[in-house]
């Protein structure tokens, strides 16, 4: 599941390979952008904000948002596509590389003083530069009464963190949830933590938080439900929480080592 750590490992690759160099052919495969042709142009630089990945060339941002299924890959010249064609959404190329991006949860393209009106809303990235843990401290707990593992959530209050990372968190601190965040002590404590384990992942593609890297025992709770906790036996329990009217996440706890509210 591409979180805060996948980005910011995606951007990297894709700096190492795009940037400084011009592009001899860009593809993009949605409507809105078809027309939009960056060939000549040379790519800049290409970072992460967040789950976000800005790719900036020229005047113009492409901005793409993998969602649950998006992915970016590096192909060399005539080099055989790991994924159907039909799934690219857009295909840059230069003389040594293609980059492709496949089924991308989001891909438009903006102008590159503009790029504050996709991403200005978010709260400080837990990899990036701007990282600022009182105000994400604060952020988190400025809603006493929000279930700690949806302020974990909340884009504006820290940038990165996905449902992986919200309930291995959780666990990790021995807090169910969906603790008020009232209820909680040490919210700085929570975030970073949470800043530690994306720094942990965000040089390698095996995502772990157990700090067992075997097969199976990278993760405390997530997705686990119904085998035992790693710390104690106990079945590891699901549930969901609401983030909003329309949005749920599942959740992931043992409940002997995170005691329901």
């Amino acid at each position: 599941m591409p979180e805060g750590d996948t980005v910011y490992r995606t951007a990297a690759n894709l700096h190492t390979a795009l940037a400084g160099h011009r592009l001899t052919g860009c593809d993009i495969r949605v409507p809105r952008f078809a027309a939009v042709d960056l060939t000549g142009e040379r790519v800049d630089s290409v970072v992460s904000r967040g789950k976000h990945l800005l790719i900036r060339i020229g005047t113009c941002t492409i901005h793409s948002h993998l969602k649950m299924e998006g992915t970016w890959h590096l192909y060399a010249p005539g080099g055989r596509w790991r994924r159907p064609a039909h799934q690219a959404r857009i295909v840059l190329r230069t003389a040594e590389r293609i980059a492709v991006g496949f089924s991308l949860g989001q891909l438009n393209v903006v102008g590159t003083d503009e790029e504050d009106d996709i991403v200005g809303h978010l709260g400080p990235d837990l990899l990036g530069d701007d990282w600022d843990p009182g105000r994400a401290s604060a952020a988190v707990a400025s809603d006493p009464a929000l279930p700690i593992a949806v302020a974990l959530l909340d884009q504006r209050n820290l940038a990165g963190i996905g449902n992986v990372y919200a309930n291995e968190v959780c666990f990790v601190s021995g807090i169910h949830p969906a603790s008020p965040v009232s209820a909680v002590g040490g919210v700085s404590d929570i975030v970073t933590l949470a800043r530690r384990m994306l720094r942990a992942n965000a040089g390698r593609v095996q995502r772990c938080t157990t700090g067992d890297l075997r097969r199976g025992h990278e993760v405390w709770v997530y997705g686990r439900v119904g085998q035992p906790c790693r710390r104690c036996g106990t079945p590891i329990s699901e549930g969901e929480l609401a983030i909003d009217a329309l949005t749920s996440r599942v959740t992931y706890w043992c409940s002997r080592c995170q005691p329901a509210p």
